[in-house]
């Protein structure tokens, strides 16, 4: 036998601030989330751009190893 259990049709003054209330708390919580995910991708975008840096330092030092040896 299954229970079932009526909807509350009316939504009184309390009722509507408390979801306002739970809807910004969700919110909040997200904007917070997103937050730290910036941060995360600016970490990440930082470290790409220092090791492309730092590769294209080794090639060029590389490269020019190799012509001064090609030189002699």
């Amino acid at each position: 036998m299954a229970v079932m259990m009526t909807p509350r049709e009316k939504w009184t003054d309390e009722r509507l601030d408390d979801l306002n209330a739970k809807v910004d708390q969700g919110f909040a919580r997200m904007d917070a989330r997103f937050a730290q995910m910036d941060e995360r991708f600016d970490r990440m975008q930082h470290t790409l751009i220092a090791g492309f840096a730092v590769l294209v330092a080794a090639l060029i030092g590389s490269t020019a190893t190799l012509a001064g040896i090609a030189l002699f």
